[in-house]
Order: C-alpha cells, then structure tokens, then sequence
C-alpha cells in the first residue's frame, strides 16, 4: 500500500485502483482537541493494559465481562451481565427525555500467539488481543466514564460490550437474546481501530463502510486410481485445480465493475500420496460483496462454475455456503452525526471512501437499528498480525467522540 504524508483525499481515491488495499491511505498526523480529563485518559489506558494481559477467546470472556460489569458498577450504572453468555450491558440515564443511544464495543480476543514486544504481554499462550477489542473496551469504558460524571445529556445511553465479534456471530445471539427489547435503542455506533489511517483521522462513509461475508466449502469427489493410470479415474485435485482457476472470473466477470467483491479459497484438503490420485478434494474459502446484489451474484456464480467443472471432469462437485453477516451499512443521519462529533473532538474526518472488504457482524445490529460504524486511525502493524500493538495514544479521542456522538443525538 502506498504511504502518502500530506497526500490529498482527492488524489488517494482517484488512485485507489492501484493499491494492495481498498482503503484510503492517509498517514498525516493531526492535532487533537481531547475533551476527555488526564485522569480518565491515564486510567483508561490501565484498563486497556490489564484487559491486554488477559485475553480470552470468544464465548469464553468470564474474567473480561466481570471486569467490565465491575468498571460499569462503580459508575453507578444499572448493570445486566449474562446476556448471550458473557455480554454485558450498562445503562446511564440522563436528564428527562425519550430518546436512547447503544455504544458497543466488542471483548473477544484471536487464537493468535502475541509478538509484540510490550511489558504487558498477553499471559494466555496462543491468545491476544490481535485486533485492538482490548482498546474499543478501554474507549467505552472511558466514554461511560466521562458521561456519568457529567450526565448533562437527555435520555438514556446503553454501553454495549459484545462477546464473539471474531466469529461474526456474536450481535446476532445478543439480538436473539433481548438486547434491543431489554435495552431499547433509537440508534446504534460503534468503531474499529485502523492501521491503516493515521493518529487522528476518522474515515466514515454513508451506506455499506464494510462487506459481507460469507464462508463456503466446495466438496469435489472423484474416482481414485494409480498415478500412472490416470484415466482409470477421475481426478479430483486437476478439477480442484481448475475450480481455484475459474472462481478468479467471478468478481472480474461476472460482477458490475461498480459493486464491490472478493472469492479467496484459503484451504485445500487432499491426497495421501504423491503416486495415489485420491477419491476427493475439500475447498474452503470466503465470499465477500459490498451489497446484496453482489453478495447474490457471486453466490450463483460460484454454484454455476461448480456445476461446469464437475460436468467437464466428469465427477460430482457439491457447493455448500454458510450465510455470514451482511454488509455493515451506515444510515446518513448518525453518519452525518459522527462525523460532526469527530471533528468537534479535533480528527480529520475522511467521508469519501471505497466500500472496505473487511466484515464486522455489527452488521447485523445496524439492520436492526439505524446508526454509524467509523474507523480510527492509529498506524503500526496490521489487525490480525502477531506483531499488532495498539496505540494507547488514540484512546481518548475515541472516548470523546462517543461522548460528542450522545450530545449531539440526544441534546444537553
């Protein structure tokens, strides 16, 4: 991906085409007008280095949720745990008025072993933090912070903390479970850290900021036979061969240039033997699209291409696909409402920007309610990587822009 210090907006989208990466590259530093006190900003910070040191896997976030439950309590909130499982929800009423604004943040870490050379390693071998959640939690708490000592807002504010983003299922139990019945809200805001945006910027884009993503295996059973007698045989690992060949045509042929998608096969499973054609190949990959037209043209497509290859190859080919979350879709008024919050907060605010083929299953709660999910920059080593650090520096000013977020939706 291209660096570009200083490089205009402009310039980045018109030459977007050329980079390894969708998304806008914009590494200028800018001053920041924190609203958040030293000694929130410093405590957050503590909170963030503890929750780092213990790191807990999806659907196992006991010690994360009870610290969390813990923080939410000694700010006088009223505090529900044990929503789908470890999920946990404070809730801060203001003065009089109707209207009600959910904040979320995710708590799960990856099964991924930590190399950052930090001296608050992660004490679980093989989990960290490798997507920053510990630094969206740190944010939140210190938003909820900031807004119980001066709960100057009208209405009421839900803290959402979400187990199982990794697994892009984990909005979706907290929906089933009563979240929004429980804890009704107008509207809905999250964010993600992003390496990929300088200390201070803020990218946001009004309709779908992130796409679906949908997993799929493709079963492709042969004819087993001797290596030396291959027409004996259907060979399954030549039509396999040719399946990760043709699907390459999906997104460059048979989708509108103007609609966004990505097919990846990230595992192949087959053979014993390097003299044995075997009886069959297992393919396993990702769909993503950038809306429901796309995300329905590359599932058909896909199925189609498996159909040819096994009728050529003569052989069976089973296509099956596991609907994930849908596009992350942001609703123009609370875009429009962020973005006004960070620059209130002092970020440069990116508003124009290609939809990302990254997933977050806070889509699912955006189809639910209308709201906004942003990105905040910070810099350093990519998401997902065993060298990731957060950049505790970015801490408050996520912290006031959800703070601006409550002001301005719901008056003082």
């Amino acid at each position: 991906m291209e660096n570009g210090r200083n490089q205009s907006l402009a310039d980045a989208y018109s030459r977007r085409g050329s980079m390894k990466s969708s998304l806008l590259m914009e590494t200028c530093d800018v001053e920041i007008d924190v609203l958040i006190p030293d000694d929130i900003a410093a405590t957050m910070t503590d909170w963030r280095h503890d929750l780092h040191r213990f790191p807990e896997l999806g659907r196992q976030e006991v010690r994360t949720s009870a610290k969390i439950a813990g923080i939410l309590t000694k700010l006088g909130m009223e505090v529900r745990t044990g929503l789908a499982g470890t999920g946990v929800v404070g809730t801060l009423r203001g003065r009089d008025g109707a209207g009600a604004i959910g904040l979320r943040a995710e708590i799960d870490a990856l099964p991924i072993e930590e190399q950052a050379a930090v001296s608050f390693r992660s004490r679980t071998p093989g989990v960290f933090h490798a997507c920053g959640h510990d630094g969206h939690m740190a944010i939140l708490l210190g938003a909820a912070t900031a807004l119980a000592r001066a709960p100057d807002f009208k209405g009421t504010v839900h803290f959402i903390f979400q187990p199982a983003e990794e697994a892009l299922n984990g909005a979706e139990e907290m929906i089933a479970a009563g979240l929004f019945e429980k804890f009704p809200c107008d509207e809905i805001y999250a964010l993600h850290n992003a390496p990929t945006l300088g200390v201070g910027v803020v990218a946001v884009r009004t309709g779908a900021i992130l796409a679906a993503c949908d997993d799929f295996t493709i079963f492709v059973r042969g004819r087993g036979a001797h290596a030396a007698l291959p027409h004996l045989g259907a060979d399954p690992i030549v039509a396999a061969a040719q399946l990760v060949t043709n699907l390459q045509t999906v997104v460059s042929r048979s989708l509108d240039p103007t609609e966004s998608g990505v097919v990846t096969i990230g595992m192949i499973f087959g053979g014993t033997s390097p003299n044995v054609i075997p009886e069959s190949v297992v393919l396993r990959g990702t769909a993503r699209a950038g809306g429901s037209a796309a995300r329905e043209t590359i599932g058909r497509r896909i199925r189609e291409i498996c159909a040819g290859v096994a009728a050529a190859q003569d052989l069976s080919i089973e296509f099956k696909i596991d609907m994930g979350c849908p596009a992350t879709i942001n609703a123009e008024a609370p875009t429009e409402a962020l973005a006004r919050a960070a620059r209130a907060a002092g970020a440069q605010v990116i508003t124009e920007m290609p939809t990302l083929m990254g997933s977050e299953d806070f889509a699912t709660m955006l189809q639910a309610r209308p709201g906004c999910y942003f990105l905040l920059g910070q810099g350093g080593e990519m998401i997902h990587h065993p060298a990731y650090a957060f950049d505790d520096s970015i801490l408050p000013l996520g912290a006031a822009i959800f703070v601006n977020i409550v002001r301005d939706r719901l008056g003082v």
